[in-house]
């Protein structure tokens, strides 16, 4: 059995092959879920779900997509706040 600390589902198991060639299983962290639009909910593209520590080691660039409200908006979303802004200006 495992250790208490193993047995929570937060955690996933990997089937890993050893240089002994045994087979054992690893407890590995879950990433985090899908980034989502903050208006419609829908999923963000161009944005990576990594764990904290993997997504501070990567460039600002490779975050979030280089637009206006990249990464907090889809970009439907997006086309549809700049006409809105666009008329209100007029």
């Amino acid at each position: 059995m495992p250790a208490p600390r193993y047995r929570s589902r937060t955690l996933r198991r990997v089937h890993v092959r050893t240089p002994g060639g045994t087979s054992k299983i690893q407890y590995r962290k879950r990433n985090p879920k899908v980034a989502k639009c903050s208006k419609c909910e829908a999923k963000l593209k161009g944005v990576p779900r990594g764990r904290p520590y993997k997504m501070m080691q990567m460039a600002k660039t490779k975050k979030r997509p280089e637009r206006p409200y990249g990464g907090i908006l889809c970009s439907k979303c997006l086309k549809k706040l700049m006409i809105d802004r666009a008329r209100k200006e007029k």
